[in-house]
């Protein structure tokens, strides 16, 4: 099956990375935990609409890229519930009081009025609506690492593997991944679960991932390895 980021390549490119000996499957691991990254309706929207209707309520806004990844992602969440799996949440805010540069990414875009802490932009989209006991962390920088507990809260449950799901793929999900890869977990991210502004940033930063920092693989597959693993849930 052909991958999102082979048109992107040359032979070249191809032969260069094979013959590098990188690209290495980790797989995932017995305890992994689930973390949905911004999908927020500050990077959704408020439904389904091109992205350049959608950067008129919300500047960060990826248009129906983020509304078609949704599905997948709920898929993966509805399948961590059952099986009693920790999720956690990050989101952006921007400080109602204070400086916003450098929040998230360069300049002051979360001082937009729909950015700021306890505003509609901020808020998790409904579809994927945390449950009682589901950690929401609110992050000022890309990863979902930095300047947060999560290191904490995954040490605290035993967790040996991540699954990084949403947005930016070139943004805070490659910058979760490399934090997580840093930090020794196994990383895994599912091709749909994930979204972006633009397709070639998107694929090019995806094909990286997989060469250098964690498995992309297709929510199917991820769904799969999911089912083989001893359920947490009612020990």
């Amino acid at each position: 099956m052909a991958r999102i980021w082979e048109k992107y390549l040359d032979d070249r490119d191809a032969k260069i990375y094979s013959g590098a000996g990188l690209g290495t499957t980790y797989g995932l691991g017995k305890k992994p935990a689930l973390l949905i990254v911004d999908v927020q309706y500050g990077f959704t929207g408020d439904g389904p609409e091109e992205i350049e209707d959608a950067i008129k309520a919300y500047p960060t806004s990826c248009g129906t890229a983020s509304w078609k990844a949704i599905p997948y992602i709920r898929r993966v969440l509805e399948t961590f519930r059952e099986k009693g799996f920790p999720v956690i949440y990050t989101i952006i805010e921007g400080n109602k009081s204070g400086d916003n540069d450098r929040v998230a990414i360069k300049g002051q875009i979360f001082n937009h009025p729909l950015l700021l802490q306890g505003e509609k932009g901020t808020r998790v989209v409904e579809e994927l609506a945390p449950k009682n006991g589901e950690v929401i962390l609110s992050k000022k920088k890309p990863s979902a690492f930095y300047g947060t507990p999560l290191v904490s809260l995954l040490t605290a449950k035993g967790i040996d593997s991540v699954i990084v799901t949403g947005c930016t793929t070139s943004g805070c999900v490659r910058a979760t991944v490399v934090d997580a890869f840093s930090n020794n977990y196994k990383v895994v991210v599912p091709e749909e679960c994930v979204f972006d502004r633009g397709i070639t940033t998107h694929a090019i930063n995806l094909f990286d991932i997989q060469q250098k920092y964690g498995d992309v693989i297709l929510t199917e597959q991820v769904i799969s390895l999911l089912e083989a693993l001893k359920n947490e849930r009612g020990k």
